[in-house]
């Protein structure tokens, strides 16, 4: 019988200027007819799928009904809107929910926007309930109890991107908390590069030899254990003064997460990609926000690579090699008492590198929206209005140089001094007295190193490196002093050279 795919329902958001990918599944030789308006499209259902497509609105609208019927099935979707749609993509930062984010009461409380969410239901292919909840989701409007769920991030980007375009703005959440890069990617993806593959290989071998059953249980015992486990933890931190994670783990007993890697585990290569990405692929977008690589810290070399296979891979599945991705830069981290071992200056650097080489993507740099023992930052707002601006930049033809932060251009090494030059559109000032600036010679030991100024030149010296040959900016990851910002309020983002 033919079917709709669960992201069309009643107050989805359908993007503007581009054809329309209408799509579900049915029974091999079914004839699907769509209509939207005056316009319509029909499809064949083939290898149980089909696929509409119709003609690009260029205009925005409201108050649309889009029909779809073929065989005994018909369905009339109401209420809409011709607009914007992007998919905010990444894990926990991405997925972190209005209401908890420092400004969520006061735009819960006052804002009426044009801005609609559907959520992707978080729950992997296999689980007996996986296709009732694909089916049970839909768009949500800004109304009753449902925004206090949708992705902070995600919705202050839309709500900035609706005031400034005039128009609704549909955002398609598609993220999960602690999720590496690998997960969100399919298996030929990651499979084809050595530098890539390292958690492929360990997911595959884990597999190898072993039944459907026997994989299942391996699943179910750990989520038995798994349950019993945080229950324990939450009664230790309850009623423990001054709790400590050792002292969790001497309390509570070993610590499992994530689990095996089988496949009913979220946390395992290709999982949220089949689950979830899939699911609402090929709906016409605008473009992808991604917040993502907190947990690929643990391995920073090949994210890079990773990175880049992830958008390759996004954009050859929706059809359009330049769709605009853009990109949170990670801000500060560091939990009290850890080491820094600097694998988040690896990760932004990757980051600025997929920005600097990759066509249409957008860099929202963030060093600044960080807080010590936090990994969640709770104030969203400057992520969100970052993200519109870098929209605007890359998507919708406003080059606007106010909107890109102070980047790394170029160094001249002269006698004593690293001479950078960086490109900004407004001046650059200091607002602390750490500089974040290190300086290394031949040895490769950096010493800490002063600056001064000049337009968009930036001077360094240390008395420690009198002949230097390497130049870091606050590479480090966490610190809660940000020295330098251009005058449109945006930080210089970190570099080495």
């Amino acid at each position: 019988m033919v079917n709709t795919a669960p992201i069309f329902s009643d107050h989805m958001v359908l993007q503007k200027g581009r054809n329309i990918s209408v799509f579900g599944t049915g029974s091999d030789g079914e004839r699907v007819t769509v209509k939207l308006g005056e316009d319509t499209a029909e499809a064949a259902v083939r290898g149980g799928e089909w696929l509409a497509v119709l003609t690009a609105r260029e205009e925005y609208a409201e108050g649309l009904e889009m029909t779809v019927s073929g065989g005994s099935f018909s369905r009339t979707f109401t209420d809409i809107s011709i607009g914007e749609v992007w998919l905010a993509g990444g894990q926990s930062n991405m997925e972190y929910e209005l209401q908890n984010c420092t400004t969520g009461a006061e735009h819960l409380a006052h804002d009426r926007p044009d801005v609609r969410f559907y959520y992707t239901p978080k729950i992997v292919k296999g689980e007996p309930d996986y296709e009732e909840k694909m089916r049970n989701s839909g768009w949500s409007r800004f109304e009753g109890d449902s925004p206090k769920s949708w992705s902070a991030v995600g919705y202050i980007f839309a709500k900035e991107l609706s005031e400034r375009l005039g128009c609704t703005v549909g955002i398609i959440g598609c993220n999960w908390g602690g999720t590496k890069a690998s997960h969100w990617m399919s298996a030929e993806s990651l499979s084809k590069d050595a530098d890539m593959r390292h958690d492929y290989d360990k997911y595959m071998a884990n597999i190898a030899g072993k039944t459907d059953e026997q994989l299942t249980a391996e699943w179910r015992e750990y989520e038995a254990y798994n349950a019993a486990w945080d229950k324990r933890r939450e009664a230790y931190y309850a009623n423990t003064p001054d709790p400590t994670w050792d002292g969790c783990l001497k309390e509570c007993g070993e610590c499992r997460y994530p689990g095996p890697l089988v496949p009913l585990n979220p946390m395992r290569p290709m999982s949220l990609y089949e689950s979830m990405v899939k699911r609402v692929c090929p709906y016409a977008l605008a473009g992808f926000l991604y917040y993502q690589g907190e947990s690929d810290d643990s391995d920073p070399e090949p994210y890079y690579k990773l990175l880049r296979g992830l958008i390759d891979l996004w954009r050859s599945d929706w059809g359009d090699s330049e769709l605009p991705f853009l990109i949170v830069q990670l801000p500060m981290h560091l939990y009290k008492g850890d080491t820094d071992r600097k694998n988040w200056c690896i990760i932004r650097e990757a980051q600025d590198k997929a920005y600097r080489t990759i066509r249409n993507t957008g860099l929202a740099v963030a060093i600044d929206c960080g807080e010590e023992n936090e990994i969640h930052p709770h104030d969203k707002e400057q992520v969100g209005h970052r993200l519109c601006e870098q929209a605007l930049y890359t998507a919708y033809g406003d080059k606007n140089e106010a909107y890109n932060a102070p980047m790394f251009r170029s160094v001249i090494m002269r006698g004593n001094t690293a001479e950078i030059t960086v490109k900004t559109a407004s001046k650059l000032g200091r607002r602390c007295k750490y500089s974040g600036f290190e300086l290394a010679g031949a040895d490769g030991e950096f010493k800490p190193a002063e600056c001064h100024i000049d337009g968009n030149k930036i001077f360094v010296q240390s008395p420690e490196v009198p002949e230097p040959l390497h130049v870091r900016y606050l590479w480090t990851n966490y610190t809660a002093d940000i020295p330098i910002y251009n005058a449109s309020g945006l930080p210089l983002a970190p570099f080495r050279a």
